[in-house]
């Protein structure tokens, strides 16, 4: 059994903000926005593939929120299972993927989530599939969480659209909740001196953004922003009115600023908490390398769509990329257009 870890960024200030059942549900505006026919379509196969273990699945990313996705990208989803071992038994007997169970199973429990990919049979439909434990999900996003891959995905507009049960349901949508409450907390050192409601958001972007290293353009921010406006906005809103209530903002029109400066010991946290989530999500490239198939061609297709930059790969890189792309993968990271982050190390 995995130890629990301590908290790795302080939670103290918000302890009960979750206990108010109006700010609760206020928190679960838009998880249940409906779903395109077509998401629908994969998430029916998505609980077929995982069988019975599977509990709850969220959609997330670019076609949720309608930023920017291409008819032919795949779409992300949270899969919430209630154990590995059976959900990978039943994935690899339906697809028949190029890794076996008993990798994946491992893998879950080292790094979790794992990524996989699933194709609806004779439709041009895919899904990118990260597979979550129930327990996995509770622990990720609390203040016990080892990094921020989980809460810097669900922290967005996100769909709820399949549960299990009610149980399953109540489960996943405290976590979905405690995601979003739990906001100010990580991105408090991050925030202006003085901030509205957008620019909070922005700031969550730009500090999720920076804590893994992902092949972004330079307006993928304002695209998300625009995208998720609608949503968002009023969900943070409700928030910081909260926070205001509680005597931990002060207002002045739409302008917010904070009450009490975090300690130096709770900057090193989070800062400390970041710099680990960073190392983690690079760790993640090797583990998507052995469970994504055809893994080459998604990330030279999302270089392509996110970055703008179309990569011709020569032969010896196609046959042996673990060999030969790494020089061109470094080079393009130096290289890459630096995001408008704002810099973790000036804490």
């Amino acid at each position: 059994m995995i130890p629990t870890p301590p908290p790795t960024y302080a939670l103290r200030p918000l302890k009960d903000l979750t206990d108010s059942s109006t700010l609760s549900e206020a928190l679960r505006y838009g998880l249940d926005s409906p779903a395109t026919p077509e998401t629908l379509r994969l998430v029916d196969y998505v609980v077929k593939v995982f069988g019975t273990s599977t509990v709850a699945v969220i959609h997330y990313g670019s076609h949720a929120q309608k930023s920017g996705a291409r008819p032919e990208s795949a779409y992300d989803f949270f899969v919430i299972v209630d154990r590995y071992a059976p959900a990978y038994r039943s994935f690899r007997a339906a697809t028949g993927p190029g890794f076996r169970a008993s990798t994946a199973i491992i893998l879950a429990r080292i790094l979790p989530p794992n990524v996989v990919r699933i194709a609806l049979p004779d439709q041009p439909l895919q899904g990118k599939c990260a597979v979550l434990s129930l327990a996995h999900l509770e622990r990720l996003t609390s203040p016990r969480s080892l990094d921020h891959f989980t809460q810097g995905r669900l922290f967005q507009h996100v769909q709820l659209v399949w549960t299990r049960d009610t149980e399953s349901r109540s489960a996943v949508l405290a976590a979905l909740v405690r995601v979003r409450a739990a906001t100010f907390a990580w991105g408090r050192p991050y925030l202006p001196k003085e901030f509205d409601v957008e620019s909070y958001f922005r700031a969550l972007l730009e500090t999720s953004f920076a804590a893994e290293i992902r092949p972004e353009a330079n307006d993928r921010v304002p695209q998300l922003l625009a995208a998720q406006g609608n949503t968002m906005i009023p969900v943070y809103t409700e928030l910081l009115q909260y926070l205001v209530a509680t005597s931990i903002l002060a207002q002045a029109g739409k302008v917010y600023s904070q009450i009490h400066h975090l300690s130096r010991m709770d900057r090193l946290r989070i800062r400390l908490y970041f710099k680990r989530s960073k190392a983690r999500a690079t760790f993640r490239w090797l583990k998507h390398i052995a469970l994504y198939d055809n893994w080459l061609e998604y990330i030279v297709q999302k270089i392509a769509r996110r970055a703008g930059q179309n990569i011709e790969l020569t032969p010896l890189e196609k046959r042996w990329p673990l060999l030969f792309l790494w020089p061109r993968a470094i080079r393009f990271l130096i290289s890459r257009p630096q995001r408008q982050a704002r810099q973790h190390d000036a804490l």
